[in-house]
């Protein structure tokens, strides 16, 4: 397998792409793997993820990781990225933020295995973090942990 072959149906990598405006209009693309049949952890952090409340229309602020373990798929990154943006104006609960990309990208990958961590930043005096898992973790592969403390504020 090429490079040639894995980028050949993508339609966003390597050129300008409109930013979509909200997440049900954001196109996730996938890439063949090239290591399928190896069983690895890919990792995504976003620590600038935004997005709105929908009652009261302020922006809410979260540190995203995603984990997972691909079959025959990955997830191509630009794609990823305007995905994530297009919620910069999106009305939605931090749970449904969260838990939305998390089934968004299991439908797109079909992965062994993956999870997402919310670590939102305080609204209302309080931070929320939500986190979801398409299952339990497979066994015997190294998963760290993702590595964002729990929020202290000025402590």
């Amino acid at each position: 397998m090429t490079d040639d072959d894995i980028y050949s149906g993508l339609q966003q990598l390597g050129q300008p792409t409109r930013v979509p405006t909200d997440p049900s209009e954001a196109v996730l693309e996938r890439v063949q793997n090239p290591e399928a049949g190896q069983r690895y952890v890919v990792r995504f952090t976003a620590p600038e993820f935004t997005s709105l409340c929908p009652m009261t229309g302020q922006p809410d602020f979260a540190h995203l990781v995603i984990d997972y373990v691909p079959r025959d798929w990955l997830v191509e990154s630009k794609s990823l990225k305007l995905f994530l943006f297009s919620f910069r104006n999106h009305g939605a609960f931090h749970e449904a933020c969260t838990v939305s990309i998390g089934r968004r990208l299991v439908d797109l990958l079909d992965p062994e295995w993956l999870r997402i961590g919310g670590y939102w930043y305080p609204r209302g005096g309080m931070p929320i973090d939500v986190f979801w898992a398409s299952g339990p973790a497979p066994a015997g592969i190294w998963l760290p942990d993702q590595g964002v403390p729990g929020y202290r504020g000025r402590g």
